[in-house]
């Protein structure tokens, strides 16, 4: 039997990784940051502009891997998926933010109750002494994440106020009320170190007609982040994370990055202003948790969920965004050979195919895949037959984003850097197989991690099974990743 290097790897360090973490105790507190748009080139070309406490202590001090890979379709939806349960796409089945189900001829939403797999935070859940703790901007996201109704999730509603299902805590309603969102109505956004009189880079419009365009303008400035970070120091602080008899895990699914990287692309001057400030956030996290519950009682993991193109040139823009209906009935006027419709749905990147109206799929999807082709702005297709336009390392990011049931007869990619269209100036798509979406930093920094970079590549189903080791409890149940044994403290 042939066995691969990786796959070897994987058990040998497997079996390091046990029996150094059988000779210690398992972690009491488990803090979890997930960062979109995350690009680890972004990151270093920023470092001689961060304070020494933030990511340069993370740099010197946590296991860093600057290159760990989601090696499938990089939907928000979908890395948070593969994240929580240490799988990919093709097994969680959450292939993208939505899809389209072909029972109810409707698009679905990714959501926990489409999650195909069990969660590290389901896992971390079953223990009746932990508590598990989710904290985002979008209820949906949460609770995707957590998997489960045993952990507690937070999240901000419209007002920009964090709330949670039932069971307030005391200590939140006093929380909100502290730093009211409506202190930000028309609040500029000033770079950091900006000069006296400088002009903001954005200010934070309040029309009372329109209260939600003031809301995604919070959520995607500094100020939203910031909120953010407060409160989870607020949550660790209030409920003594870390300090009590069982295991306390917490998740931050940081969601301003995203939101701003949906409207400016990956290089803008907000981003890197926003990436300045998360520096500051990263020092007042690490900062509290060395205070409560103290220094070496906590371990921290900082990972992306994806990366992000940049946004297309005003030149190149017609070129660059696709128009994903115009690509679908160019492709339904190739397959009209037939009577009737061929073409059910197209949501990127899934094209669905009337299945009553070919005998046999596979030519069919062939035939599709290849009219796709034939515009310019698509690179390459995957089938549900497993058919594929490209071999090895492509091939392999196409097999591990498509799931059977749900992503349709065909997967196209479009050409570096071009993005679905959604109206110009409204921004770019996530969701690519391409590096600068699959690559993204990782930081495992406490007593159970030794400090090191490590520059070959990791993969992002690696995350649930390492961190799950380091807690002691069983890893999800579908994991396919190894444990990162090499970025163990003590491992070799």
């Amino acid at each position: 039997m042939d066995i691969c290097r990786r796959q070897f790897s994987a058990w040998v360090l497997a079996g390091l990784a046990g029996r150094v973490l059988a000779a210690g105790p398992r972690s009491k507190l488990l803090v979890l940051v997930l960062l979109e748009q995350f690009r680890p080139d972004v990151l270093e070309s920023l470092i001689p502009q961060f304070g020494s406490a933030g990511f340069r202590r993370l740099l010197e001090k946590s296991a860093y891997f600057p290159d760990c890979r989601h090696l499938a379709s990089t939907f928000s939806s979908s890395a948070i998926a593969t994240l929580a349960t240490g799988t990919w796409p093709a097994q969680h089945g959450i292939v993208a933010d939505r899809w389209f189900d072909r029972a109810s001829r409707k698009p679905v939403l990714a959501s926990d109750e489409a999650l195909l797999a069990t969660t590290l935070a389901a896992q971390a859940a079953r223990d009746a002494s932990s508590r598990v703790f989710v904290v985002s901007m979008d209820q949906a996201q949460a609770r995707l994440f957590a998997g489960t109704r045993r952990a507690r999730v937070f999240w901000m509603n419209q007002r920009g106020e964090f709330v949670t299902g039932s069971d307030w805590p005391d200590w939140l309603t006093d929380f909100n009320r502290v730093k009211p969102v409506e202190n930000l109505h028309d609040a500029p956004w000033m770079a950091l170190a900006a000069r006296p009189g400088a002009p903001p880079l954005r200010t934070l419009r309040f029309d009372p007609d329109k209260p939600e365009q003031f809301l995604t303008l919070y959520k995607s400035s500094p100020f939203g982040q910031e909120a953010q970070f407060a409160f989870l120091g607020e949550l660790i602080t209030r409920e003594r994370l870390g300090q009590g008899e069982g295991l306390d895990f917490i998740c931050l699914l940081a969601g301003s990055s995203a939101l701003l990287g949906y409207e400016t692309g990956g290089f803008s001057p907000l981003m890197e202003q926003l990436m300045l400030k998360l520096d500051l956030h990263l020092q007042y996290l690490l900062d509290t948790l060395a205070k409560s519950p103290g220094e070496n009682a906590f371990d921290l993991a900082l990972v992306g969920a994806h990366g992000a193109p940049p946004a297309p040139e005003e030149n190149a823009y017609a070129r660059m965004a696709v128009n994903g209906e115009a690509l679908a009935q160019a492709i339904e006027k190739s397959l009209a050979a037939g009577a009737g419709s061929h073409v059910e749905k197209y949501l990127y990147p899934f094209l669905y195919l009337d299945a009553n109206a070919f005998r046999d799929p596979e030519p069919a999807r062939l035939a599709a895949a290849r009219a796709a082709l034939q515009n310019a702005a698509v690179a390459d297709y995957y089938t549900a037959g497993g058919a594929a336009s490209t071999r090895d390392e492509w091939q392999r990011r196409f097999r591990n984003s498509f799931h059977p049931r749900r992503s349709g007869d065909v997967m196209l990619s479009y050409r570096p850097e071009y993005v679905e269209d959604y109206g110009k100036g409204r921004g770019i798509s996530y969701g690519s197989l391409y590096n600068y979406d699959v690559s993204v930093p990782l930081f495992l920094y406490g007593p159970h991690f030794r400090a090191g970079s490590f520059g070959s590549p990791v993969e992002s189903v690696d995350v649930a099974p390492t961190l799950a080791h380091v807690m002691g409890v069983a890893a999800p149940s579908s994991a396919t990743g190894r444990i990162l044994g090499e970025a163990l403290s003590g491992g070799d």
